[in-house]
């Protein structure tokens, strides 16, 4: 007879341990083990040596002779070729994060923290794919009415297909307007948590895209865990991942997260998909960043921008000119670095701010900048250049709130700091671009033409750069440096900066 076996699973991370702890031993979460219980087979599976219906006739032990032949393996000459005709999600910002547009067939998973308009942006995003295919709309979280204000906020103005949960009829609700563009557009929205249900919508609709709005609401019957327990979540999504591959239906999929800003749910779940999106924002500011952390079908790491209105998300065209400062009025302490996120080169002003500490040690902090880094070139400037910096709070934010972490930021970080310290201006027309080492070097960073580009498209007459590199022949000065005290003198090129300059006066 079949054994039972009790095993606990980690609701945050989805790890496994033989019995219960009060802190997960992987995670360290406290009072997230839940206990599971397999049915072990009483059957036990023979060796690959006992398994005789796959082998070969056997002649005194030894197998047959036989020439290697493959039986259900293919070789690449064998597997046919066939271009990937993606769909224009009607947001160039979401197309780009996408690898250029939505794959039929594809299971993309958006992940953010609640409110920051993971439901808005895709209710826009099935409305723009409903004028021309058939949309799924699956909300788990909210009711048909609420779908339909949020909707007529919006501004979607076709109307709506609500699905009856009861009697399974579409009832045709004519209460939005209706614009004569959209005439055809195919948008069905589905109030349900049972999965049963959703697939049988699903094989009887047909529809082109699903959105499943969350996957953390949805629950299988058989199953007697919790809705968003491990089991729930694994099983659930494996379910719509076999029909959107077997079907051909696109599903779009939102994702809760944990309080450090994980995608909740068993590690497997991100396995699964095809990409992974984090829809990402600061509640007091109106821009949201859309950025992949994986994608199957095209780059990571690429960011779409949006910036959130009364209408709903609208894209940013040219986001360096959200993440740029007012050039017409430069303020001491301010450089302009050009940071790549993907394939996208964004221009962002950084700020910093020098000031005597009243403190034993003093105080660093960093708003968008990476804070280990921040602290090692401080190091740097007081070890290489002389600046004393152990004798001064130092406080450094990037405009915008955009977190700028690669290191082709520490050069405008260092020309910032200094140009606090001595109360000068940096060139409003340069942009500092370049790796600062231990030893004070300026070290060459990746995709230096890319941001050259951006920067001389926005007008910037001077670039200064690492040593060393080739640059493309642009309309912008090149200026090469090798040492960080070389790079001061060019950003500040109207005063001579000799060594009694950097040597603190008032805060001795």
């Amino acid at each position: 007879m079949a054994k039972p076996k009790t095993f606990y699973v980690c609701n945050e991370c989805g790890a496994e341990s033989p019995q219960w702890f009060g802190k997960c031993p992987a995670c360290g979460t406290y009072n997230s083990l839940e206990e599971q219980i397999t049915i072990q087979s009483s059957v036990d599976v023979p060796s690959r040596g006992g398994v005789s219906s796959w082998q070969s006739t056997q002649t005194n032990g030894k197998s047959q002779a036989k020439p290697a032949k493959a039986r259900a393996s293919l070789t690449f000459d064998q597997i046919t070729d066939r271009q990937i005709a993606r769909w224009e999600s009607g947001y160039g910002e979401l197309d780009r994060v996408l690898g250029g547009g939505v794959v039929p067939g594809s299971m993309v998973l958006i992940g953010g923290d609640p409110g920051i308009g993971k439901s808005t942006l895709l209710l826009q995003v099935s409305n723009q794919l409903a004028q021309k295919y058939r949309i799924l709309y699956v909300t788990g979280e909210e009711s048909g009415q609420q779908v339909k204000l949020r909707a007529s906020r919006l501004g979607v103005s076709k109307s709506v297909n609500l699905v009856n949960e009861q009697k399974g009829t579409v009832i045709v609700d004519t209460t939005l307007p209706i614009d004569p563009d959209s005439i055809g557009a195919d948008l069905y929205v589905l109030p349900e948590t049972d999965l049963e249900e959703i697939l049988r919508e699903i094989d009887s609709l047909k529809p082109n895209v699903a959105v499943i709005d969350s996957i953390q609401t949805v629950f299988f019957p058989a199953l007697t865990s919790a809705p968003g327990s491990v089991a729930q979540v694994r099983e659930c999504t494996a379910a719509l991942m076999k029909v959107a591959k077997h079907e051909d239906v696109t599903m779009l999929i939102v994702g809760h997260v944990t309080k450090e800003g994980a995608i909740a749910g068993p590690k497997v779940l991100e396995h699964l998909v095809d990409t992974v999106l984090y829809f990402e924002g600061d509640r007091f500011a109106s821009h949201r960043l859309l950025r992949t952390v994986k994608n199957r079908f095209g780059a990571t790491h690429e960011i779409g921008i949006f910036e959130m209105v009364a209408e709903g998300l609208r894209e940013v065209a040219n986001p360096s000119e959200l993440f740029l400062g007012n050039r017409d009025d430069p303020a001491p302490g301010t450089a302009i670095v050009v940071a790549c996120e993907g394939t996208r080169p964004i221009v962002v002003e950084l700020q910093a701010l020098v000031s005597p500490t009243s403190y034993p040690s003093p105080r660093r902090a960093g708003t968008g900048v990476d804070y280990n880094r921040l602290v090692q070139i401080l190091a740097v400037l007081e070890k290489r250049v002389g600046i004393p910096m152990s004798k001064l709070d130092s406080y450094v934010a990037s405009a915008g709130g955009l977190n700028v972490e690669e290191p082709a930021v520490d050069l405008g970080i260092a020309i910032a700091i200094v140009a606090s310290f001595r109360d000068r201006i940096v060139d409003p027309g340069t942009v500092l671009i370049g790796e600062v080492g231990l030893g004070g070097q300026v070290r060459s960073v990746s995709q230096m033409e890319l941001r050259l580009k951006e920067a001389a498209k926005l007008g910037f007459k001077r670039a200064i750069v690492p040593k060393g590199t080739k640059f493309p022949d642009l309309n912008i000065e090149i200026l090469p440096v090798s040492k960080v005290i070389d790079a001061i003198i060019a950003a500040i090129p109207h005063q001579e900066l000799t060594t009694d300059d950097l040597e603190p006066d008032e805060y001795e």
